[in-house]
């Protein structure tokens, strides 16, 4: 499944992450820091999406209080929270 995101209080504009069940498939981070949100985009692919929001969440960009890493487990809290509904 693919889910598109628009991160808030980054510089990225919007993250495309596709899901196979319980793990992350593919992200696809467009603006922001490239090496940065290439390596987390490629370090999380195959982890299931619990454990990627374990280690992303809180994670801090400077005085900004969020970062790409941590609107990165924002985006896949988000899509944990559609499937429950979903069920």
């Amino acid at each position: 499944m693919e889910y598109t995101y628009e991160p808030k209080g980054v510089c990225s504009q919007k993250m495309i992450i596709e899901t196979d069940g319980d793990k992350v498939k593919k992200v696809t981070i467009i603006g922001g820091c490239a090496g940065n949100t290439v390596g987390v985009s490629k370090l999380i692919e195959g982890m299931k999406i619990e454990e990627a929001i374990k280690r992303l969440k809180g994670i801090p960009c400077g005085y900004k209080g969020t970062s790409c890493p941590d609107q990165l487990a924002a985006a896949l809290e988000k899509i944990i929270n559609e499937k429950k509904t979903n069920i």
